[in-house]
């Protein structure tokens, strides 16, 4: 069903408006108190911080030294301060409580790094989506929770929920991507891009499994190796501190579907999470009405997910022990990709186990994928369509890491680790040419990498300085048809990637900073060996293709303004990347697109980024930034005439701004825009893509302590989002709305 903007009103309304729930009331005395302090994120006290239970009735005020008192019955207190992001913290024991505030984008560091660092104090430019705003987004796909960040955007505008997989590559920084990503993604220190493509399967995790999201942007090679050119994105996942369990379900347009659970259990120093959710819906014809022909289906996903972890504490204070733990998830999904023959399937398995103890991290990791795709060639038309090829591509990656950390003194923090993982992946072809027959291709990659960083933080200085050697290999790459076999090329690289960076902050309101590094990024066995397709685009593979490498730097501030309870960081980025993969046109029809993926002379990408947050009084809230991104290709000698011409895929300029106003008695409205600037589909800059708005909203009422309802749409203005040409114009997601509910028990 497709709601109008009227409809889509009144169900927002209806639920800002339903009645006040009638939850029993925490009870105000008890035997006993419970102390505790508010600090900022250094341990400043804040003053004037309001304490509330649960219900909303207030508990405390803090005096000048920060500190409180509230009944020991309580299980759970709101601190609020006006220039500071509310915390809900639950009550687990006697002991005294410290309740750390953040200022909007006083977030911490964990990826940029691998320690805990301010943002302010960090040279790398880093955005963290937090849980409220992963919650309160109106789309039900992480990929579009996270265009919240400027800058952010997948190969193509459309949504994981519709598109093709081997276009699920990150873009940051205006690098663009191509089926593989350039931004490396992480869970547990564990890298999440698929093994044989490098794309990233969005829907794999369970929504309610993941914490909050850190977006760092710029290289880092340095400490994770291959594909952290453009930044790194980390998906910080919940941890079982307390027993409790959540269910969120709902449903809307294009019969979409939503639904997933979270159970956490915590008995004594063992603790265990089990997490599941279903992600379907029957999606939309992407290819514009004026185009369609009869073969023409709705792109779309129908994907299940698992999730269970185990793990066991070290020590006696939660915040502050070590742990060893096992975790374990599967992700089941089916695509159709816009015609009867074109669909997909995708099986992974992962498995991480890992142990935190004292100065030492280690990681041990692997997973197993079988992804199935089936091809087909498209009449003018579209009338009709004739298989060509089915592909089965299974792969294998086992990996280990170790890292150890020590501080010496209060100013020095010294890191040095290893880390190794090999893939193992083969593309088993059917053809259904006239000449029928096979097409079997396997390989092996192995990247090993050690790396060190020395972080020094004297007085109003953070000075880094990092470096890491790998070994990257290809090798074992066979190819067999029905007659004949053939052994293809083998090769290997030991890039070096150094970085230095450096903060100072000129008070205890700005900051200013600057950072230099050096990255790389492998090509992976998709972009050699194999054939892909979307719509009516194939492009060929190249087994010469040899790594991607990277020089950038940045420079900028931050500022925090707490008069106004604000926060504003610009940076300016400039990233040259040498040998960059490019999937160059050899051919065009009108009902064909023929490419080969080819390493480029070089690429530029020069712009500015600016993120804010501000929160004027305690009922408003507002987050956002913007992107401007001068991408061009800047050396090419073999095709002369693409010198000057835009990377594809990449807008000069975009900006997000989400507004949120929230109030005890009548909920929370989010309204979230994002505007992004014209830009091209092709190498050739021939398909141009016209710039666009969208606007989507969420709202919420909670109903008692337990029950939340909400309502969201995206694409309130129904605005006609040009996502491709293929050569075929298609589109990005329309005018949808759900609604649906948020349970949760326990703590």
């Amino acid at each position: 069903m497709r709601l109008g903007f009227p409809r889509f009103l009144l169900i927002v309304l209806m639920a800002l408006l339903l009645p006040a729930g009638y939850g029993v009331a925490q009870q105000t005395t008890g035997p006993g108190q419970i102390q505790g302090k508010v600090v900022d994120a250094r341990g400043e006290p804040l003053a004037g911080s309001t304490v509330s239970d649960a219900a909303g009735k207030e508990l405390a005020t803090t005096g000048a030294d920060g500190a409180f008192e509230v009944p020991a019955a309580v299980s759970e207190i709101e601190v609020r301060n006006a220039h500071y992001v509310t915390a809900k913290v639950p009550i687990l024991g006697p002991g005294p409580l410290t309740v750390v505030l953040e200022r909007p984008l006083e977030t911490v560091v964990v990826s940029a790094f691998r320690s805990p660092l301010a943002s302010a104090d960090s040279p790398a430019s880093t955005r963290l989506v937090d849980e409220q705003q992963l919650k309160e987004s109106a789309s039900p796909a992480l990929d579009g929770k996270l265009r919240q960040v400027p800058g952010f955007e997948l190969f193509r505008r459309s949504s994981s929920l519709v598109a093709n997989p081997t276009t699920e590559g990150v873009s940051l920084r205006g690098l663009g991507s191509t089926a593989a990503s350039r931004s490396l993604v992480l869970l547990e220190d564990v890298p999440l891009n698929d093994p044989y493509g490098g794309w990233i399967h969005w829907e794999e995790l369970p929504p309610l499994s993941i914490n909050s999201v850190e977006v760092v942007r710029g290289g880092a090679s340095d400490l994770y190796g291959s594909s952290a050119i453009g930044g790194v994105i980390d998906v910080i996942p919940v941890r079982p501190r307390a027993t409790g369990f959540q269910v969120n379900t709902n449903y809307g347009s294009l019969s979409t579907t939503d639904t997933s659970g979270l159970g956490t259990l915590k008995r004594g120093k063992w603790a265990g999470l089990a997490s599941a959710g279903v992600v379907a819906t029957d999606g939309y014809i992407l290819v514009a009405p004026q185009y369609r022909g009869p073969i023409d289906q709705p792109s779309n996903v129908h994907a299940q997910t698992a999730l269970a972890e185990i793990e066991r504490q070290l020590g006696e204070i939660p915040e502050q022990a070590g742990r060893l733990f096992l975790h374990g998830n599967l992700l089941n999904e089916d695509r159709h990709n816009g015609t009867p023959y074109q669909v997909n399937s995708t099986r992974l398995w992962r498995y991480i186990a890992g142990a935190d103890v004292s100065d030492f991290v280690f990681r041990f990791f692997g997973d197993n994928e079988h992804y199935r795709q089936t091809f087909s060639s498209i009449a003018r038309g579209r009338a009709s369509e004739t298989p060509t090829r089915f592909a089965f591509d299974p792969a294998t990656e086992l990996g280990g890491a170790a890292r150890w950390h020590h501080a010496f003194g209060d100013d020095l923090l010294v890191i040095a680790g290893a880390d190794t993982h090999d893939v193992r992946a083969s593309d088993d072809e059917i053809l259904f040419t006239a000449a029928g027959g096979i097409l079997d291709t396997s390989a092996r990659q192995r990247q090993t990498g050690v790396y060190g960083e020395l972080l020094y933080t004297p007085d109003k200085w953070t000075l880094s300085g990092s470096a890491r050697v790998d070994h990257f290999s290809n090798f074992d790459a066979v190819q067999y048809t029905k007659t004949t076999s053939r052994m293809l090329p083998s090769f290997s690289e030991t890039p070096f990637d150094p970085r230095i960076g450096i903060t100072r902050r000129i008070n205890s309101y700005l900051a200013v900073n600057g950072m230099g590094f050096r990255a790389y990024r492998a090509p992976t066995q998709n972009e050699l060996y194999r054939t892909g397709q979307v719509g009516q685009q194939t492009t060929l593979p190249n087994p010469n293709l040899r790594s991607e490498r990277a020089t950038g730097w940045e420079t900028g501030g931050q500022a925090d303004l707490p008069k106004i309870a604000s926060t504003l960081r610009v940076s300016y980025f400039w990233t040259q990347v040498n040998r960059p993969v490019t999937a160059l046109t050899l051919l065009t029809t009108p009902t064909q697109t023929l490419l080969i993926r080819e390493n480029l002379g070089q690429i530029e990408s020069r712009g500015v980024s600016l993120d804010f947050a501000t929160q004027p009084v305690r009922w408003i809230s507002v987050v956002g930034g913007y992107q401007y991104a001068n991408a061009t290709v800047t050396k090419y000698a073999q095709q002369p005439q693409l010198v000057g011409k835009w990377i594809p895929q990449v807008a000069r300029n975009m900006g997000t701004a989400q507004v949120r106003l929230s109030d005890r008695k009548w909920g929370v409205l989010s309204v979230q825009g994002r505007v992004s600037g014209r830009q091209y589909d092709d190498d050739a800059n021939q398909y141009l893509l016209h710039g666009y708005f969208q606007l989507d909203a969420y709202g919420s009422r909670n109903i008692g302590r337990h029950l939340d309802v909400y309502a969201s749409a995206e694409n309130i203005c129904n605005r006609t989002i040009e996502v491709g040409k293929t050569p075929v114009l298609t589109l990005g997601t329309p005018q949808v709305a759900r609604v649906g509910v948020h349970l949760t028990w326990g703590e």
